[in-house]
């Protein structure tokens, strides 16, 4: 027997129609939320999060626009998303860079519990915050298949997004 997971990527206010949001954005949130509510397995958020001193980071310094700082309204899941999150009662990683090791580290201890069949994302960016986790995944789970529902994810451009979706494929990342 194995479990499959759904990793929902940074729904989050600031990268929907805040400091970050694009129409593409906007236009998945509730199909997300829909297929997060529907999926049979088990579903995991994230939450890009910085704090006050962002733009002091390496990232504040090359993107040079405050968002997703705890405990603003930007940083909250977007209000569809964290319907079904809390429907769900499911877990919420808080990361504070691109990828989430410690929700990598999570994963593998499940798969030690129990073998995943399969890991799912969805989620914004496609072209950052996706393709880092995804990735990450691969590392961490050589063997487990990963999946990427393209239309439920958006980018920070449509070109940007279709450039990682390209990515991931050749790292053998399957695009739905």
């Amino acid at each position: 027997m194995s479990k499959d997971y759904l990793l929902v990527i940074d729904m989050q206010n600031d990268f929907v129609d805040g400091a970050l949001g694009t129409p593409e954005a906007q236009a998945i949130v509730e199909g997300v939320a829909a297929y997060a509510r529907a999926f049979d397995g088990a579903v995991v958020f994230t939450r890009d999060t910085h704090g006050e001193d962002y733009l002091r980071t390496q990232e504040g310094r090359n993107l040079p626009v405050p968002h997703c700082v705890r405990g603003t309204a930007g940083w909250e899941l977007a209000p569809a998303i964290a319907e079904v999150a809390a429907e769900l009662g499911a877990p919420v990683f808080d990361k504070p860079s691109f990828g989430s090791v410690e929700l990598a580290r999570w994963l593998v201890e499940r798969d030690a519990e129990e073998p995943i069949g399969s890991v799912e994302l969805v989620g914004l960016c496609t072209d950052i915050c996706v393709v880092s986790n995804a990735l990450l995944v691969k590392a961490f789970l050589p063997e487990v298949p990963v999946f990427v529902a393209a239309s439920l994810c958006a980018g920070v451009t449509p070109a940007s997004h279709e450039a990682a979706l390209a990515t991931m494929k050749s790292c053998q990342v399957e695009v739905r």
